[in-house]
């Protein structure tokens, strides 16, 4: 018999994503620890609605932190990480059920992403193959804006078939917004890292993301949305290295 699973996802003001997310986990995970770092829609009302949520509210400690802070909490040992963006698809969550874990493995899922509603397959963006099913007893979020999972000894990653179903952006502000955020936090680790402030990076590095994207990455197959998408990136790398120019202008 394959032990049981936990489930933890981080929210905050996640009323029109967090109910897909649950449904999705139902079946999957025995327990589904919720971190809300003091949401002030629905979100809270929506998880009450499920017998195995534990919802827990704190404040925000930063994504890597968060969900190190969802693991500790996590009855078992074995723990699948969602985006309250995401879910399981009907092929992925079979191919999860019928699975025999293995501690010394790592596994992985191939995600795919709507954008405005539009599913991605270029763009760099399919396969989007993320670890999300692993032993909490050997791994920990590590990162401040792209957090990944470290481990304390070597392990074997497995790709489950099937789609893990991401619900991006319904609209390109969001997009725009999320980035400039990201941006903001991406120039403060490279400043914090000592990172070069090299001039020519500002104004290259969006021409060569875009190219990267755009034609390279195929997102030209996407249609209006890859050409929005490739634009959109160009822009966050504008924004990266204008930031961390700033910053090294003002602690100079």
């Amino acid at each position: 018999m394959s032990p049981k699973i936990s489930a933890v996802i981080i929210t905050y003001n996640e009323e029109k994503n967090i109910r897909r997310c649950l449904a999705s986990l139902q079946g999957i995970a025995e327990e589904i620890v919720v971190v809300d770092s003091h949401s002030t829609d629905r979100t809270k009302e929506i998880c009450s609605q499920y017998e195995n949520v534990n919802f827990i509210s704190t404040d925000w400690k930063g994504f890597s932190d968060t969900k190190n802070y969802g693991n500790d909490i996590a009855k078992h040992s074995w723990i699948i990480s969602l985006d309250s963006d995401e879910e399981l698809s009907k092929e992925l969550k079979t191919n999860i059920a019928s699975l025999e874990l293995k501690e010394e493995n790592a596994y992985e899922f191939n995600r795919l992403t709507n954008y405005c509603g539009k599913w991605i397959k270029h763009c760099g963006w399919y396969p989007d193959i993320k670890v999300r099913l692993f032993n909490k007893s050997i791994t920990s979020w590590e990162g401040v804006v792209h957090e990944k999972l470290v481990y304390t000894k070597s392990i074997s990653t497995e790709l489950i078939i099937g789609d893990l179903n991401h619900y991006s952006y319904y609209t390109e502000q969001e997009h725009l917004d999320r980035l400039k955020k990201y941006a903001q936090l991406s120039a403060e680790e490279k400043f914090k890292a000592k990172k070069g402030n090299e001039n020519y990076k500002i104004i290259f590095s969006p021409i060569f993301k875009f190219i990267s994207v755009f034609f390279l990455k195929l997102g030209f197959l996407d249609g209006i949305t890859g050409f929005k998408i490739a634009k959109n990136e160009a822009k966050y790398n504008y924004w990266k290295y204008s930031i961390l120019k700033k910053l090294h202008q003002t602690n100079a």
